[in-house]
């Protein structure tokens, strides 16, 4: 879901632009869309908010299929008490208790959007039954920014929550203190997705394509 600006010396239709440059394109890594815009436009200057979605597997069992694709817990997860925690991140905050020490960005001071929390159960556990304590969650984050491992660090006090060890108003705790100390560890990067910038509307590009929906 990255997007790109380039001059190009040519003219083409957007059509060609897709087909033509996804022919010298690897498998993993296609165009989705190409649209002109005007010189003022820039992918990374003119983005007005940055959006992620990390998908995590609760099940007894390690992930197999998708191992490497999903972040993984085996104990269950409480999806009332990490909306509850999710809510107080929301806003905006100093972040520095969710900043990687070799974080370089300017200020820790982000505007985090609702985190919008989904759960999805599996049809059946890997033993052959009926397992209601496996299913996928997937966590939706969108900010003006982020600082470097921001949503890693989140996701570890959001799953801390979820399994009880701390309450949710321990979120708030995190945030004041505004030290990395005070947080849960770093989580694991599999299951981390970038979902694409977001532009105003007045550009006119598409808000989401069909790789969009594809996760859990």
């Amino acid at each position: 879901m990255q997007v790109v600006h380039f001059d190009a010396p040519v003219h083409r239709p957007a059509t060609a632009w897709v087909r033509g440059t996804n022919r010298f394109l690897p498998s993993d890594i296609a165009i989705q869309w190409a649209q002109s815009v005007p010189q003022s436009f820039h992918a990374r200057a003119s983005a007005i908010a940055r959006r992620y979605a990390y998908v995590l597997l609760q099940s007894p069992v390690r992930p197999s299929v998708e191992a490497g694709r999903v972040g993984w817990v085996f104990r269950p997860l409480d999806g009332a008490a990490m909306a509850a925690a999710a809510r107080i991140l929301e806003g905006e905050h100093d972040f520095s208790s969710f900043r990687a020490a070799t974080c370089q960005a300017h200020s820790p001071v982000k505007t985090l959007a609702p985190i919008h929390i989904l759960r999805r159960g599996l049809p059946a556990s890997r033993g052959g039954g009926s397992d209601s304590t496996s299913c996928y969650w997937r966590f939706e984050f969108e900010a003006n920014a982020f600082l470097h491992h921001m949503i890693r660090n989140l996701m570890g006090c959001l799953i801390a929550v979820g399994q009880g060890s701390q309450p949710p108003e321990w979120v708030a705790e995190v945030l004041e203190a505004r030290s990395r100390k005070a947080a849960a560890p770093t989580f694991a990067p599999d299951g981390l997705y970038f979902l694409g910038p977001v532009y105003a509307d007045s550009w006119g590009l598409p808000a989401r394509t069909a790789a969009y929906d594809w996760l859990p």
